[in-house]
């Protein structure tokens, strides 16, 4: 009960002070999909005024960090995604599908624009055999509190 509390003290005290320091510096840009304020992201490049770009990333976790998955779309590979590793992806404005095949298919379905970066999480539920994947559409603000323990995917 003791160390509950005194976490409990630690958080209180912490965060806010953390979220003060690290404020941006009266940035107001948006993205696409998020709606709030852009973070300083030194991780990912403006998008190309032609196409979208997408980031399609996964948290670092314990549990399933044995289990890779594939981002498709249709048959076309777009890149693997591992425990911890993000990619970019590049693509033609309008509507596109990317799936990710485990014990189970999901399919995330995205409408976009020339010139908009968009987040996409994929993370691993539990499964009989293996693990089920899932993507789902996601925000600049989640991506950069990840992005310390991110690395880029080969």
């Amino acid at each position: 009960m003791r160390s509950k509390l005194s976490a409990m003290l630690f958080l209180t005290l912490t965060v806010p002070a953390f979220a003060f320091a690290n404020e941006p510096g009266g940035d107001t840009a948006t993205t696409a999909g998020s709606g709030e304020a852009a973070s300083a992201n030194a991780l990912i490049a403006p998008a190309p005024a032609d196409k979208a770009q997408i980031v399609f990333f996964r948290e670092p976790k314990f549990v399933g960090a044995a289990i890779g998955f594939k981002v498709r779309e249709g048959e076309n590979e777009l890149g693997k995604l591992r425990s911890g590793k993000y990619f970019v992806a590049n693509v033609e404005p309008g509507k596109h599908e990317y799936n990710m095949h485990g014990e189970t298919k999901d399919v995330l379905t995205l409408e976009v624009e020339a010139g908009e970066t968009y987040y996409v999480q994929a993370s691993i539920g539990m499964g009989i055999v293996a693990g089920r994947p899932n993507l789902s559409p996601s925000d600049e603000a989640t991506f950069v509190s990840m992005s310390g323990k991110l690395k880029l995917a080969k």
